[in-house]
């Protein structure tokens, strides 16, 4: 086991006064280096607080952290020497080249000894090297995002940051992104520290997961071992009005009903046994309609949280982040 990239210990993030939103807490985390660490919840979770707060960018309420080995409240100029970010949108200088692109990180970092090699391996290793003097303006999208990536790598960074970065592509973009992330995470030997709320995302790349809610670690595991926290089957019905809580409970094998409306959400030990034993008591046209999930994240989340992971709130302004994290570095 590699040593940790990443601690967390008791860490709160209040905005405001004493009275303010309470955005992280008392967060504990402990992530081993060399790995592929995810952060799932929905947008309004605390995700990106918790980014904000480990890149320097955010002060702390309470408790501590560090990336790298060093302190980011007391050594934070340290820690943004050994990280790399990309963002949920790609953000880079559109009338500049690529190359351009890569010397403004450069100078960016403060910089980079060497740069010009290190950005031509990494332009050759993205498959962007014969296109390295185009305006990125005329790039796609999966070209700006692999250009991005180049740029967070391009300081060797030991720690990568990696908030929401498929959100908004199309299926092929984010099939390729996610290869992109596999391939740098062992080519680079960089700590991935993702952020996403796309259960299957989450699912393919994490080597450990865990799942913030309202500010909250509700909990952590390999995509295997949160799993098999859930041994039981979710049923969702949508019902007229005769049905209600105490008859879906009194059926053999329910073990929890939720209910809002006429829409249900029933925990069930196995819904092979509950589904003839439901349409032997309900009236069939009362039974408008019937889902059933067997485990999964999706249901593990809504395990623990009581809601849908896609039940979110607005999304933040990434470009507004972006750019105090540039300022950060400049």
């Amino acid at each position: 086991m590699n040593p940790p990239a990443i601690v967390v210990r008791d860490l709160s993030k209040r905005y405001g006064n004493a009275h303010g939103v309470l955005a992280l807490d008392k967060v504990n985390l402990s992530i081993e280096g060399g790995t592929v660490f995810g952060l799932m919840g929905p947008n309004g979770a605390g995700k990106t607080t918790l980014i904000k707060v480990l890149t320097g960018i955010s002060d702390i309420t309470s408790g501590s952290a560090s990336v790298a080995g060093f302190d980011v409240r007391k050594e934070s100029l340290k820690v943004r020497a050994r990280i790399g970010w990309v963002a949920a949108e790609v953000i880079l200088e559109d009338d500049f080249s690529a190359w351009e692109n890569l010397w403004l990180q450069a100078e960016l970092e403060g910089g980079i000894k060497g740069w010009e090699e290190r950005a031509q391996y990494l332009l050759e290793y993205f498959g962007l090297a014969d296109r390295k003097n185009d305006k990125v303006s005329k790039y796609s999208t999966g070209m700006r995002k692999k250009l991005e990536i180049a740029l967070a790598l391009l300081h060797q960074p030991s720690v990568i940051f990696m908030d929401e970065p498929t959100i908004g592509l199309d299926v092929a973009t984010r099939r390729m992104l996610w290869d992109i992330v596999t391939g740098i995470h062992k080519e680079f030997g960089v700590t991935v520290l993702l952020t996403t709320h796309y259960i299957e995302e989450a699912d393919a790349l994490c080597d450990r997961i865990a799942i913030i809610d309202r500010g909250r670690i509700v909990a952590e595991g390999t995509p295997s071992e949160l799993k098999a926290r859930v041994r039981s089957d979710i049923v969702q019905l949508e019902t007229g009005q005769s049905v209600d809580a105490p008859m879906l409970s009194s059926i053999p094998g329910v073990q929890e009903v939720r209910a809002q409306g006429n829409d249900w959400i029933i925990q069930v030990a196995a819904s092979e046994e509950f589904l003839p034993q439901l349409f032997a008591r309900v009236q069939t046209n009362e039974i408008r309609r019937v889902s059933v999930e067997k485990p999964s994240l999706e249901t593990v989340f809504l395990q623990l949280t009581g809601h849908r992971i896609g039940e979110e709130e607005p999304m933040h302004d990434i470009r507004k982040f972006y750019a105090q994290v540039r300022r950060a570095r400049g």
